[in-house]
């Protein structure tokens, strides 16, 4: 009876440590939504305001027309800050006037990681570094999808030419 006993309490911690495992990588999905869903607003709103430059004589083959996108990414609900929120510069939000605080704090983490991203390349000269490295100098090593947040913005950097790819996985900063 004590070993069954015993076997409970076991997968009852074993439990307990998944949940809280699962809490952090729910709230880095939410913070990694968030942010697509704060750039994908402005990318929208930045279509628009190309679009309303297009002349209305321009022929149709030459200026797509307004896209329309549904609307499916619902806000993140409440939640409560982690050490990670707290060192973020409150001065540095990029979300445009009439939106939310959560979409504020979204742009805000976005174009962060950006920054800090390009602050390290900075400081590494001619060194190859994988995308879990630069994750681990920032500190956003904790899950995979933090991780994935600083792969992708690599990724959008590279496309940007502002950080090269020197191989699979292997990232270099750029020489001025």
């Amino acid at each position: 009876m004590a070993s069954k006993a015993r076997t409970i309490e076991i997968t009852a911690e074993s439990l307990q440590e998944d949940l809280a495992r699962l809490e952090v990588q729910k709230q880095a999905l939410e913070r990694e939504l968030a942010a697509v869903a704060a750039h994908l607003g402005s990318v929208q709103r930045a279509l628009s305001a190309l679009q309303a430059l297009v002349p209305a004589s321009a022929p149709s083959s030459a200026a797509p027309g307004p896209v329309d996108m549904p609307s499916t990414v619902e806000p993140a609900p409440a939640r409560h800050a982690t050490p990670a929120d707290t060192t973020e510069d409150a001065d540095e939000s990029r979300a445009p006037a009439g939106h939310t605080d959560a979409d504020a704090d979204a742009a805000k983490k976005y174009g962060r990681l950006t920054e800090q991203i390009l602050a390290y390349f900075a400081k590494t000269e001619d060194v190859d570094v994988r995308a879990r490295d630069v994750a681990s100098a920032l500190g956003r090593d904790t899950d995979s999808g933090s991780i994935n947040a600083v792969r992708s913005t690599l990724d959008r950097l590279v496309g940007t030419s502002r950080v090269r790819r020197v191989g699979r996985g292997l990232y270099r900063a750029v020489k001025p």
